[in-house]
């Protein structure tokens, strides 16, 4: 029992150490900062993101163009474009 409150235990008690596992922070899913869309079409296009508005140019064929991750779906449906791996 301690006499004045401070916080520390009373002469003579124990101290209770809590052993808790520390467990490592979890692995989170792969984060990419923008996807590659690559345009196979005759001329040149300009494709707009629903999500962000963003205008996309493609000026070739065969021209690659990095996207926004969330504009992804909505340029998945635009003609003569087609999701590629890298730049």
């Amino acid at each position: 029992m301690g006499c004045c409150g401070s916080g520390r235990p009373a002469h003579g008690a124990s101290i209770q150490a809590s052993h808790r596992p520390v467990s490592a922070p979890r692995a989170q899913p792969a984060r990419y900062s923008h996807v590659f869309f690559e345009y196979i079409g005759p001329t040149a296009l300009t494709a707009i993101g629903r999500a962000t508005g963003k205008h996309y140019r493609f000026d070739r064929p065969g021209a690659r163009v990095a996207v926004e991750p969330v504009d992804q779906p909505s340029l998945k449906g635009v003609p003569n474009l087609r999701l590629v791996y890298s730049p």
